[in-house]
C-alpha cells in the first residue's frame, strides 16, 4: 500500500464554491476508488484559492482478486456422439483463455453444462485512476465551465498543472488535457517558483513551507484565532464579529493569512449598526468590531494574502478603501429621510414584479388585501396590518437599499422609526421577509405574521399561476422556501387558519386566473408539510398518509391529529380497530354504492347489522362532537366502542347478498362507519 496525492492548481477559484468544490472532489475519488474495490486509509482534503487536493492514505495496489464462474453450454452439445468436443465447447474455452480439459462440469436438477471456475485478477490502481479522477471532476457542482487557451477541456477555471503521485512514483495520465507530474507552486509572491513534490506524505509540510496553508479547515482556524487576537488588541473589552459564512469566504481568499486591523472616522457610528456592518462585512470582506456591550467601536480587520513589509500602507489602503463606501451610505441616509415612506411606496407602480403578475404596487395591493383577512382571523389591529402592509415593499425604491438589497425591510424599519410611525407598523415592515433562510427567527407580533403570511402566500399562487412553480433544483422565486415559511409562521406561532381559504382569497385577487391554482399550490405546501411532520419521533409515513387523506384545512390541525393519532396507536385495540377500518375500505371499494342512498332501519333484520346500527347512532354524538372541539384522542378513544359491533356484523352478516336492497343496505350500513371511523384520519391506511 501507498499513499496517493492528487492537485489541480488552477486560477483563483471562487470563494464562495471552494469549499463545495473540495468536498464534492474528495467524495467523488472516494465513491470511485470505494467502487473499485481498493482497499485504502484515511482521506484528507486540501483548498485553497489557486488548488484542489486530495491524499489518500494507504492505497491498496490493486483491486482483490475474485473468483469468476461461467457457464457455457449444454454437455449434450459440447461433444459429439465419438466424444469429441463441438465447436461451441473449444469456442467456450477459448473465450474463458484456457484449454478444454480446464473446464468442469456443472450438473443440477435441470440438467448438464460445461463451466469455467478460475480467480479474475485484480487491476492495478494506477491504471483506474484516470477514469476515477475523471469522473469526480466531471460530477463537480460547476454551474458553467470555461475553456481557456487552445484547451478543449472545461472546469470551473484554467488548470495550470495536474499532479498525480503515488507513493513517489509519478502516475502520467491525462486529466483535463495536461499530463500529470510532481510539480505545484507555492505562494503566488513568496514562493512562486515551481516545487518539485517527493511524495504524497510530504505534500502539506511541504507547501506550508512555501507559504501555503493548504488545509482549509487549519487555516479557518488560524484565521478566527488570528482575527479574535486582534480585535482584543484594539481594546480589552473589544471582540471581533466574527461571521460563518464571512470566515469561510475569507479562508477561500488567502493561502497565507495575515490579519490587519483598521478604522474608519467615528461619524460614520451614526449611521445605522446593519448599515456599517452590511459595508464592513459583506462588501470589504473585513471583521467588524464591537465592545463587550455590543456598540461597534469604528475599527475592522482585514485579512490580508502577504506579509507586508509595510503593513501601514496596506492598513492605509484597506482604510481609504472602506471610508467612500460609508460617505456613500451616509449620504444615502440623510437622502432617503427626506421622504416619507408613503412617497416611496408611490413609486413602486414603476417597478415589475412579474411580467405577467404586474408591479410591485400591484402586489402591495393584493398583499394589503390578503394581509387584513389574516390579520380579522388572528386578532391583530387592523389598522396597523393595513398600514404595515401598504409601506411593506416602499424601501425597495429607496437609495440605500439600493445599493445595500440586503437590508430590504431593515431600512424600511429605521426610515418607519425616523417618521414615528407605530412600533408595531415597523417591526412588521422588517419581519415579513422572515423567515428568510432555515432556522432563522420569526415574526414576533400579530402585526408581522399576518404581512409575512400575506406576502409569500401571494407569490406561491401568483407564480403557480403563470405556471412557473419549481422544477428540479431550480426555484428562482425561492418558492420552497415561502412554502416552508408559511407554514413555521403558523406551526411554530400557533396561528389555526384555513389554508384553503387564504389561497381562495389570493387566487381571486391575482391577474391570471387558473381553476387549478388553489389545489396546485396546497398540495405543494402540503408536501412541505409531510416532511416537516415526518421529522417527528414517532411518527411513520403511513400516519402521515391517514392524516392528510382528509384534507386537514389548517396545517396546525393536522399536526394535532398526528400527535392524536400516535397517542391511540400506543393503545393495545387501536391496530384490531384500524383493520376493521381497512376491511371496510376494501369492500366499499368493489362496490359503486350511490352516494344519496343511506341506511334505512326498518329493513335491517339480522341482530348483527342492527347492533351495529345502534352503536353508530349512540357514538355518533359523542365521536363528532370531540371531533369538532379538536379532542380527536377522545374522539378516537371512543370509536374502540365499535370494535364489538363491527366484528359480530362480519362474523354474522352477508354483506353482498343476492337481494340488491338488503345488500346496498348493509354497504350504507359499513359506509356510515367508515365514515365515522375516518373523522380524524383515514385509518384504513394504517397496516392492519
Amino acid at each position: 500500500m501507498k499513499d496517493l496525492l492528487f492537485e489541480l492548481r488552477t486560477e483563483e477559484l471562487p470563494p464562495r464554491t471552494l469549499l463545495g468544490l473540495s468536498t464534492a472532489l474528495t467524495e467523488g475519488i472516494t465513491k470511485g476508488v470505494d467502487g473499485a474495490g481498493i482497499a485504502h486509509g484515511k482521506v484528507h482534503s486540501f483548498a485553497t484559492p489557486r488548488r484542489l487536493a486530495v491524499w489518500i492514505e494507504q492505497l491498496a495496489e490493486s483491486q482483490p482478486d475474485r473468483p469468476v464462474e461461467r457457464r457455457g453450454p449444454p454437455l449434450a452439445n459440447s461433444f459429439d456422439a465419438q466424444g469429441a468436443p463441438t465447436q461451441a465447447a473449444t469456442a467456450f474455452a477459448k473465450s474463458c483463455g484456457v484449454a478444454l480439459e480446464q473446464l468442469t462440469k456443472l450438473t443440477t436438477e435441470k440438467g448438464a453444462w460445461l463451466q469455467f471456475r478460475g480467480i479474475e485478477r485484480g487491476a492495478a490502481t494506477t491504471t483506474l485512476l484516470g477514469n476515477i479522477l475523471s469522473q469526480a471532476i466531471a460530477a463537480l457542482p460547476i454551474a458553467k465551465r470555461m475553456r481557456w487557451g487552445a484547451h478543449a477541456a472545461e472546469f470551473v477555471r484554467p488548470v495550470h498543472s495536474v499532479v498525480l503521485l503515488y507513493g513517489e512514483e509519478v502516475v502520467p495520465v491525462e486529466i483535463l488535457g495536461l499530463t500529470a507530474g510532481r510539480i505545484t507552486a507555492g505562494h503566488r509572491f513568496h514562493c512562486p517558483r515551481p516545487i518539485t513534490l517527493k511524495s504524497a506524505k510530504g505534500y502539506e509540510s511541504r507547501l506550508r513551507r512555501a507559504y501555503v496553508i493548504a488545509d482549509f479547515t487549519k487555516r479557518r482556524e488560524r484565521i478566527r484565532a488570528e482575527v479574535a487576537a486582534a480585535a482584543m488588541a484594539e481594546g480589552e473589552d473589544c471582540v471581533a464579529l466574527i461571521d460563518a459564512a464571512l470566515l469561510d469566504e475569507v479562508t477561500a481568499l488567502v493561502e497565507w493569512p495575515v490579519p490587519l486591523s483598521g478604522r474608519f472616522e467615528q461619524r460614520f457610528l451614526g449611521l445605522p449598526r446593519e448599515v456599517v456592518i452590511a459595508t464592513v462585512q459583506d462588501h470589504q470582506r473585513y471583521f467588524a468590531i464591537q465592545t463587550a456591550q455590543g456598540v461597534l467601536s469604528g475599527g475592522f480587520i482585514t485579512v490580508s494574502n502577504i506579509e507586508s513589509r509595510d503593513p501601514a500602507k496596506v492598513r492605509e489602503g484597506n482604510e481609504r478603501v472602506v471610508r467612500p463606501r460609508l460617505s456613500d451610505a451616509a449620504f444615502f441616509w440623510e437622502q432617503d429621510r427626506k421622504l416619507p415612506l408613503r412617497a416611496h411606496a408611490a413609486k413602486l407602480s414603476g417597478v415589475i414584479f412579474q411580467a405577467k403578475l404586474g408591479s410591485y404596487a400591484d402586489k402591495t395591493a393584493r398583499v394589503t388585501a390578503l394581509s387584513e383577512l389574516i390579520g380579522k382571523r388572528i386578532g391583530a389591529d387592523n389598522l396597523h396590518v393595513k398600514q404595515a402592509a401598504e409601506l411593506s415593499k416602499a424601501d425597495l425604491m429607496t437609495a440605500m437599499v439600493g445599493e445595500f438589497p440586503e437590508l430590504q425591510g431593515t431600512m424600511g424599519r429605521y426610515y418607519a422609526e425616523a417618521e414615528d410611525l407605530p412600533r408595531a407598523v415597523a417591526q412588521a415592515i422588517e419581519e415579513h421577509y422572515r423567515p428568510r433562510y432555515a432556522g432563522d427567527a420569526l415574526p414576533d407580533t400579530p402585526v408581522a405574521q399576518a404581512v409575512a403570511l400575506a406576502d409569500k402566500i401571494d407569490s406561491l399562487v401568483g407564480i403557480f399561476a403563470i405556471e412557473q412553480r419549481p422544477t428540479g433544483a431550480k426555484d428562482p422565486f425561492a418558492l420552497r422556501r415561502a412554502a416552508l415559511g408559511v407554514l413555521r409562521i403558523m406551526l411554530e406561532c400557533g396561528l389555526d387558519l384555513d389554508l384553503l381559504e387564504l389561497l381562495s382569497a389570493s387566487a381571486t385577487a391575482q391577474p391570471v386566473k387558473r381553476a387549478t391554482v388553489v389545489e396546485e399550490v396546497y398540495e405543494f405546501i402540503a408536501d412541505r408539510l409531510r416532511g416537516l411532520m415526518l421529522e417527528q419521533p414517532g411518527t411513520s409515513p403511513e400516519m402521515l398518509d391517514a392524516v392528510l387523506a382528509n384534507r386537514p384545512s389548517s396545517p396546525l390541525d393536522a399536526v394535532t391529529r398526528l400527535g392524536a393519532l400516535r397517542e391511540f396507536l400506543r393503545m393495545p385495540d387501536a391496530a384490531v380497530l384500524a383493520a376493521i377500518n381497512k376491511r371496510i375500505a376494501n369492500i366499499l371499494k368493489k362496490t359503486q354504492l350511490r352516494a344519496d342512498l343511506s341506511v334505512d332501519s326498518q329493513a335491517l333484520t339480522e341482530d348483527a347489522e342492527i347492533a351495529l346500527h345502534r352503536a353508530l347512532e349512540e357514538l355518533r354524538g359523542p365521536v363528532l362532537s370531540a371531533t369538532n372541539q379538536r379532542r380527536y384522542a377522545d374522539s378516537l378513544r371512543a370509536l374502540l366502542g365499535l370494535q364489538g359491533p363491527v366484528n359480530d356484523f362480519f362474523d354474522r352478516v352477508m354483506v353482498m347478498d343476492e337481494n340488491i336492497a338488503l345488500r346496498n343496505n348493509r354497504l350504507a350500513l359499513l359506509r356510515d362507519a367508515q365514515l365515522l371511523l375516518g373523522g380524524v384520519a383515514d385509518l384504513s391506511r394504517l397496516p392492519g
